[in-house]
């Protein structure tokens, strides 16, 4: 039968061909700004936590300088609170490529009496982070710290630049941001100030979940369905793995079939109930969510302007 409809039907083969567009013009953008850095910076560092935005970063500066090596250091702020999948995936991703990886512990801040560790029921390294990061960045003098932040995580994140100015004290002020028109990126930076940047601020969990599919970028167990035992607190599922996260006696401990969407310290990470374990099946979930995958960070919940307080003081 001839279709007579006058409206274009749109096939499989199109909707993939346009998603790989969009993936590729992401992708083009990334190194575009990954190689700016290098350009215009002496001295920078990819911040690496061994989670999918800063696996998805390397990855994209391997593209940026191949068939050279990426010419700058990984770094990892390590509160000593990682989910032990993450720091194993992290140090042999690193020899594998033959990287550089400088890892600063927080427990050194604590130690040197630079920061204090919280107790209680919300008790987190998260936010003692920020210490570690200045001084490494202060005894380094790396002058452009690429993160895997994106726009579309949390509000705060949403304001900033793709090349966001730290002053000299590591602060960030949302009111003073230099405009960014026709993808001009200034790298000029006065005397102790420094800059964050952030390749792929422009994507979405979606779209990190897309590359990887299709780069074939091997990441974390951890954010497929397994089994974990873990706790309810607030309506969120807590891992009660290895005694760091502090629990009252009367919240049950049970395994349940979780994975995990965004990978920090376990003090602040929620997981959520899946049985997604492939690729396909996480994206197909991502796509039916109706929550941010910040949602499942518990350090968000501590205030409504939590993000936007760390940042100014000097987080990621």
């Amino acid at each position: 039968m001839i279709n007579t409809s006058t409206e274009l039907e749109v096939t499989p083969s199109q909707d993939l061909l346009k998603d790989t567009a969009h993936i590729n013009a992401l992708e083009n953008e990334a190194i575009y700004i990954i190689r700016e850095v290098a350009a215009q910076f002496e001295k920078p560092v990819l911040l690496f936590s061994g989670g999918k935005d800063s696996i998805t970063l390397v990855r994209l500066a391997q593209k940026a300088f191949w068939p050279s090596k990426i010419p700058f250091p990984l770094m990892h702020i390590d509160t000593g609170h990682n989910f032990p999948e993450t720091i194993e995936f992290r140090d042999r991703l690193v020899k594998e490529l033959g990287l550089e990886l400088i890892v600063r512990n927080v427990q050194d801040s604590i130690d040197q009496g630079k920061v204090k560790e919280e107790s209680g029921r919300y008790s987190s390294r998260n936010s003692l982070q920020t210490t570690t990061l200045l001084d490494a960045i202060e005894e380094f003098k790396f002058d452009a710290c690429i993160g895997g932040a994106r726009r579309d995580e949390e509000k705060a994140r949403a304001k900033e630049r793709i090349f966001s100015v730290r002053d000299d004290f590591g602060q960030w002020d949302e009111r003073n941001q230099r405009p960014e028109l026709f993808d001009m990126l200034n790298g000029q930076i006065e005397l102790g100030q420094n800059v964050r940047v952030f390749p792929i601020s422009n994507w979405t969990e979606l779209d990190v979940w897309s590359y990887i599919k299709e780069e074939q970028i091997e990441i974390p167990s951890i954010y497929f369905a397994h089994k974990r035992k873990t706790f309810l607190r607030d309506g969120m599922i807590w891992s009660a793995e290895d005694g760091i996260v502090f629990r009252e006696e009367d919240e049950v401990v049970e395994e349940r079939l979780v994975r995990f969407r965004t990978v920090g310290d376990m003090s602040c990470t929620a997981a959520v109930l899946s049985d997604a374990e492939s690729i396909d099946k996480v994206v197909e979930e991502i796509r039916d969510s109706s929550i941010s995958e910040r949602g499942a960070r518990i350090d968000d919940k501590r205030s409504e302007a939590a993000m936007e307080k760390r940042k100014q003081q000097g987080y990621f």
